[in-house]
């Protein structure tokens, strides 16, 4: 759980300083609709960081309450869908596509009776996307 604390907070860290340049540099930028697309990737990946963080917690206590895996994984694919709507970034969209599919197959495992499923994809994917996001 350390390792994925300290990968979370690197993640925000390094999300809030792409934030910082890209506001910096946004009035000198010509595209300002690419911008605004950066910024709200950016914006969203760190959302889904900390709802994949939230996962984490709620497999680690899936036998308190179930309901709440199901629910971190909802959230992801919402955070998931605004992203998809909002670029045409063909490495976003793959990336969306990867952490959406890793969501299904933690809720598949759910479904079929997994109290503890393996969701170091879902983790590796979200760390992808803030990637992709940020570069």
């Amino acid at each position: 759980m350390a390792a994925a604390s300290r990968r979370s907070r690197r993640s925000r860290i390094a999300v809030a300083t792409t934030v910082a340049v890209i506001g910096l540099t946004a009035g000198l930028a010509t595209g300002c609709d690419a911008v605004d697309k950066a910024i709200d990737c950016v914006q969203t990946a760190d959302t889904i960081a900390d709802s994949v963080t939230g996962l984490q917690q709620a497999v680690e206590n899936a036998a308190n309450d179930p309901t709440q895996t199901d629910q971190s994984l909802n959230s992801i694919e919402k955070d998931l869908d605004k992203i998809g709507d909002k670029t045409d970034n063909a490495d976003v969209n793959k990336a969306v596509d990867d952490l959406s599919k890793a969501v299904d197959n933690v809720r598949t495992a759910v479904k079929n009776g997994d109290n503890t499923p393996d969701i170091s994809p879902v983790t590796d994917a979200a760390g992808e996307l803030t990637k992709v996001c940020t570069s």
